[in-house]
This record gives C-alpha cells, sequence and structure tokens, in this order.
C-alpha cells in the first residue's frame, strides 16, 4: 500500500496545503528524503533526476522544522539559476499556505539589490539565494545566517562553477553546527569534492530509483540529417506538434540567437533564453512560455534550469550535449509529474555512434525517428510559406494607385482561383508536382 505524507510524519497543515495543490501520493525521493530529514540528525545527500519531487522532499520537511517564534533565519537553500530559485520560492510558498507565520524570501540575482535589502530587514525564516546574490549580500553585512540549521544546495550538479566564487564567504558565516543537504540529478567528480569539502564524514545517502524515475515516460529518440537539411527537419517536425509546447537546446548563446530568429522569421511561437538576456527580458520569456503565450523556448543548457512546466511535451536537442548529465537535465524538463514526452535528438551521420554510449551509461534506449521524406519536407516548407503570407502585415507605404493596378490583373480572379495559382506558382519554383524536374533532380 502507498504511503501518504502523513505517515512520512508531515503535519495536517501542510497536507491540506498539498491536498490544494492535487499533490497526494508521495514520490520515491519524498518517501526517502522526509522520514530522514524530520527523524534524524546527520547530513544527507540525495541523488534523483529532475521531475522527481525534490523541491518537496527538502521543503516540506524544511517548513515543518522551522521556529516560527524565532526571527532568525533558519534555513539557505541555494539555486544555481533565478529560474530555478523563483520555482522553489514559489512552490515553497504554495506548501505554506496554511501555515502564514512562516516567512519566505527570495533573494536572487539580475535584479535589484536595494529592495531585497530592505526585505531582509524584516522577520525572514528561509531564503531561496543564488550563489552570488547571497554572497554580495553577506559582504555588505546585509544579511545575518550565522543563527541557520539548514544549508541546502539544489542541483549542486549544475551549481559547481556558480558556487566558485561564492560558496567559501558563505561558509565563512554559517555556523558549523548546520545540517547540510544536497541534492543532485547526477554525481561527477566535481559534487564529491563538494561532498568532502564542504559536508561531514558521516551523510546518509539517498537514491530515488534511478533506473527507472528519473526517465520514466520520456520517449528518447534521435534522427539523423545532413547539414543541409538540418532547419528543414527541424521545422516538418515542430509543425506536427503545433499547439504543443516544447524546448529545443542548442549549445551555446549565439546558436540559440540564431535559430531562434530563423523560428520567427518562420512565424513559429518562439522566445530566446540564455545567460546573456537581461533578467528583465528573461523573465518576461519564461513568463510567456508559462502562461501559453508561446509554445517553443530555444535555449541554452543553464538557462532552462527552473523550469518545471508540466504540459511541455518534447525536447529537441538541436546540437548533441557535450555530457551524459546534460542530457539528463535536458531530457527532464519533459514528461513530468507523470506525464508522457519525447526527447528528440538531431544528429549528423558521425555523432550516431555516440548514441550506444549515452545508453549504455544512462540505462535507456534510442529509437531512431523517421525522418520525413524529400517531399513532405518541401510540402511543409510551402504551409510555412503560406503561413508566413498569412502573417505578413500589409505594406502601408505602396501607393494605392500601385496597388489598384496589381488588383486590376487579379480582379476576375475568384478566391479560390487566386490561392491555386499562388500555390502552383510556389511549387513550380521548389520543383515539387514536377514531374521533369523531379526527375532530373534524382539523376
Amino acid at each position: 500500500m502507498s504511503k501518504t505524507f502523513s505517515d512520512l510524519g508531515i503535519n495536517k497543515q501542510f497536507v491540506d496545503s498539498l491536498l490544494e495543490l492535487e499533490i497526494s501520493v508521495p514520490t520515491d525521493i519524498q518517501q526517502k528524503t522526509i522520514p530522514a530529514l524530520l527523524n534524524k540528525k546527520e547530513d544527507i545527500v540525495a541523488l534523483a533526476k529532475t521531475g522527481t519531487g525534490k523541491t518537496a522532499a527538502f521543503g516540506l520537511p524544511l517548513l515543518q522544522l522551522i521556529d516560527e517564534n524565532s526571527t532568525d533565519i533558519q534555513a539557505v537553500i541555494l539555486a544555481p539559476t533565478r529560474e530555478l530559485g523563483q520555482q522553489i520560492y514559489n512552490n515553497l510558498l504554495s506548501f505554506a499556505s496554511n501555515s502564514p507565520e512562516i516567512s519566505i524570501a527570495a533573494i536572487c540575482g539580475g535584479i535589484p539589490i536595494k529592495p531585497q535589502i530592505e526585505r531582509l530587514q524584516t522577520t525572514t525564516h528561509i531564503v531561496v539565494a543564488t550563489p552570488g546574490r547571497l554572497a554580495d549580500l553577506v559582504s555588505r553585512n546585509a544579511i545575518n545566517i550565522k543563527n541557520i540549521s539548514y544549508f541546502v544546495l539544489d542541483e549542486a550538479d549544475e551549481m559547481v562553477s556558480a558556487l566558485k566564487e561564492g560558496l567559501d564567504s558563505i561558509i565563512k558565516e554559517i555556523p558549523k553546527s548546520r545540517r547540510t543537504l544536497l541534492f543532485t540529478a547526477t554525481m561527477p567528480g566535481t559534487v564529491k569534492q563538494l561532498i568532502q569539502n564542504y559536508m561531514s564524514k558521516h551523510v546518509i545517502q539517498i537514491e530515488a530509483d534511478m533506473k527507472t524515475v528519473g526517465h520514466q515516460g520520456i520517449d528518447h529518440q534521435y534522427v539523423v540529417v545532413e547539414p543541409i537539411e538540418k532547419l528543414d527537419v527541424l521545422l516538418h517536425f515542430l509543425n506536427s506538434k503545433e499547439g504543443e509546447r516544447g524546448i529545443i537546446f542548442c549549445k551555446t548563446k549565439a546558436a540559440v540567437n540564431k535559430l531562434a530568429k530563423k523560428l520567427a522569421i518562420n512565424k513559429f511561437s518562439s522566445g530566446a533564453l540564455h545567460g546573456s538576456l537581461t533578467q528583465g527580458i528573461r523573465d518576461r520569456i519564461m513568463g510567456q512560455f508559462r502562461e501559453g503565450y508561446i509554445d517553443i523556448l530555444v535555449a541554452t543548457d543553464l538557462a532552462a534550469r527552473g523550469i518545471d512546466v508540466k504540459e511541455i511535451s518534447y525536447v529537441v536537442n538541436y546540437h548533441l550535449p557535450d555530457t551524459y548529465d546534460a542530457y539528463v537535465h535536458r531530457s527532464g524538463r519533459t514528461a513530468r509529474a507523470g506525464a508522457k514526452g519525447l526527447s528528440l535528438t538531431i544528429l549528423q551521420q558521425e555523432e550516431v555512434e555516440d548514441i550506444a554510449d549515452f545508453e549504455q551509461e544512462l540505462g535507456i534506449t534510442f529509437k531512431q525517428f523517421q525522418k520525413a521524406d524529400e517531399q513532405s519536407i518541401e510540402e511543409n516548407n510551402g504551409l510555412i510559406w503560406a503561413r508566413k503570407i498569412f502573417k505578413t502585415k500589409p505594406n502601408r507605404e505602396l501607393s494605392e494607385a500601385y496597388k489598384a493596378k496589381i488588383k486590376t490583373i487579379f480582379h476576375h480572379l475568384t478566391k479560390e482561383e487566386l490561392v491555386e495559382k499562388i500555390i502552383a506558382d510556389y511549387f513550380s519554383q521548389t520543383n515539387i508536382g514536377n514531374p521533369k524536374a523531379e526527375k532530373a533532380k534524382k539523376k
């Protein structure tokens, strides 16, 4: 019989909040972590894939352990990006909806620091922060973390580089007696070093069902393309997913900008997300994506952290990631909260041999995606062309006399006849539907 949150020791007011969020059955990582955090005293290292409920695994017991009568900051939660920090903050607020006396603050980078300093002058029990901003506040003596009991490092494998500059100054401020809780989706050597440097020798090691949970519901596929057809294959795929939300991953910011521009030119509902954008633009794009105003995000790996949107139906690796860990984080953006999802990787022929390595390392199986044939690609491009015409704004600078001459040429045609002629003209230029041209192309 499945355990409930009450069985794990979570108090009624938090269980009630979870029920309001339609959460009733604990995930594997929650079942293993919550009792350990509530009933034991040791540091915890928890290994679990994205989308498995890690925030509730540490957030619920932390909220329950807070002394509401104290004015001290009692817990600090570090996240690698502002987006993820904001996500954790919002989740904690939801979990604590029936406990208004618990005060939680988000102090992340990318936004003005002065309002955050003012916020910290009022009672605060839990702080959710990015490493750089917290270190900045520490250096300004604007935050007192000398009495915290809990120090949480979330998505530690993605935070190692961000931690290098700020963590030492933060560690100096917090008491040695605190409990450190580290959550990570992967365990590279850099995270092991982090554990050795900053955690006690005796830690409770927790591992969620890594073989199933992390990839459960994700259909891993790959498609092999020639460089010249890569964009056309992607556009064909995106048209087949019209109305669904997805994320396309690129290796670099320049590649993100280039692809996002091409999608915009072809009138796809999309936006770009990378670290060089201002925080205001990133927040606006993320807001549009969350609320369904845009369907496609083109993003770098780090910028996409914290995107916990349940209805992401697919992820596209426009470039094969450099590491297995990066693939785990990318594919984990889909199939969240028990849903199904597709992770499609677009490869060139020389990269196909890498798939076996990903399968062996991650314990997953890739299927080959059936690439659209040449005619389907051309017909899809025709649909994109038609959509571009439909969404093109009229040219107000042309004279009425000139437009009248154009209209005179077409005035005797019906709408259907005009559309037929426009389509015929388009396809005559692409040679689709022209048997002689297609025959010559095959030769």
